[in-house]
């Protein structure tokens, strides 16, 4: 049953990416995510589950929670299960019922049929890329290359090759954004419904990357340019001024993460390190800053995954210039736009940076923040007329649907 879930997974990437392209663009995106598909599902079976280097543990964890759902269906029935009714499912409650719903249509343990849907994930992701891309300005050839770059960097490939949550997360994310950035170009209800499901779910996945999304949404919700100064100013009031249980979690997920227990947890690994901060988290924020955004570093040493992870840190200092260059650009065409994504970008990096302790843990953590620079990365690769243009008539429908 599971080679029957990867055909399904197959033909639910090929239906998806005809429904979303035009036929000249599909017929280049579907053979580089077949593709892409292919090579998770091979990393899977010859690399992670062989243990070839060692590397693992989350991954085992929710499968062995998701068969637990699966067994708890059995006895009471199908339902969502969250941490109200098994407490470790607390931030994995998406993830893990996901697996469960593959486990139980294939009747037992199903690795590779989960890893496919976790690949149909990712490919979903980079798909989300492209017509984010095109929102922002991008040239057809810059947002295919971008979609092309996103399917194979390393540490995504190999974190969307198994029962991570990483890639779920970082679709969830990106696709948050990609709503608001679409909902500015042109209102649609339904943008907004969707928008409201990728938030719900989002929080079953990783609840404070809710947070990390919630000031950029709130200014992005408001489309008149004039209103968005004022919108930013009441979105900061707003979040300040908000109590309740969505903010407790907020605020106890940042003090567990910052928290000196925690953090020297988390240097305790191959790849960890401590800064003479006294305990305070928000001191030597410039040293953390660096390694948040920076590390791996070429000359560090470490496993042969760490090694491993230097080359997606070349190409994210790569992407870190041209971003550059596209963010001029794009402050340029259309400065509302680049609010939304500095908005993100900048809250998210100091968050992480004062739960800095671990660079192998950073480098999964900053997965959306690196896929959301690629957007304007994208701009630096295209020939961008000078004044402001709208997106190619062709694409209309692709970008704006």
């Amino acid at each position: 049953m599971e080679f029957v879930v990867v055909g399904l997974v197959a033909v639910l990437l090929t239906w998806m990416v005809w429904a979303c392209f035009p036929k000249h663009v599909a017929v280049k995106v579907l053979p580089v995510l077949l593709v892409a598909l292919a090579v998770r599902l091979i990393v899977h079976t010859l690399v992670i589950r062989a243990d070839l280097l060692g590397y693992g543990g989350d991954n085992l964890t929710y499968e062995a929670w998701a068969t637990d759902i699966a067994r708890y269906w059995d006895m009471s029935g199908f339902r969502f299960v969250t941490a109200a009714e098994m407490s470790n499912l607390h931030a994995v409650a998406v993830p893990c019922n996901l697996f469960a719903l593959v486990i139980t249509f294939c009747g037992g343990p199903a690795p590779l049929a989960c890893t496919a849907v976790v690949g149909l994930v990712a490919c979903a992701l980079c798909v989300v890329l492209y017509r984010a891309a095109l929102l922002v300005g991008a040239d057809e050839r810059a947002a295919f290359r971008l979609l092309a770059l996103a399917a194979y960097m390393p540490s995504f490939l190999f974190h969307t090759s198994d029962t991570f949550k990483d890639g779920i997360n970082a679709f969830l994310v990106v696709s948050s954004l990609y709503l608001v950035l679409s909902h500015l170009h042109r209102f649609d209800v339904r943008k907004l419904l969707l928008l409201a499901l990728a938030l719900w779910t989002l929080w079953h996945v990783r609840p404070y990357m809710v947070f990390m999304c919630a000031l950029p949404l709130a200014v992005g919700l408001l489309r008149s340019r004039r209103a968005m100064g004022i919108g930013l100013v009441a979105a900061v009031a707003g979040l300040l001024m908000l109590q309740g249980p969505p903010l407790d979690i907020m605020r106890e997920q940042l003090d567990r993460g910052q928290s000196m227990l925690v953090r020297q947890a988390n240097a305790g690994g191959g790849s960890g390190v401590l800064f003479t901060d006294g305990g305070d988290p928000w001191a030597a924020l410039g040293p953390k800053l660096l390694y948040t955004v920076f590390s791996p570093f070429p000359w560090a040493d470490g496993s042969l995954v760490f090694q491993l992870g230097k080359i997606e840190t070349l190409l994210w200092y790569v992407l870190l210039v041209l971003a550059a260059v596209g963010a001029r650009r794009l402050w340029r065409r259309d400065p509302r736009l680049l609010l939304i994504l500095a908005l993100f970008l900048l809250p998210a990096t100091l968050a992480y940076a004062t739960t800095m302790a671990n660079v192998g843990l950073i480098l999964r953590q900053r997965m959306p923040i690196v896929m959301v620079t690629s957007l304007l990365s994208a701009l630096a690769w295209t020939k961008l007329p000078a004044g402001p243009q709208r997106a190619p008539k062709e694409h209309a429908e692709a970008v704006h649907g």
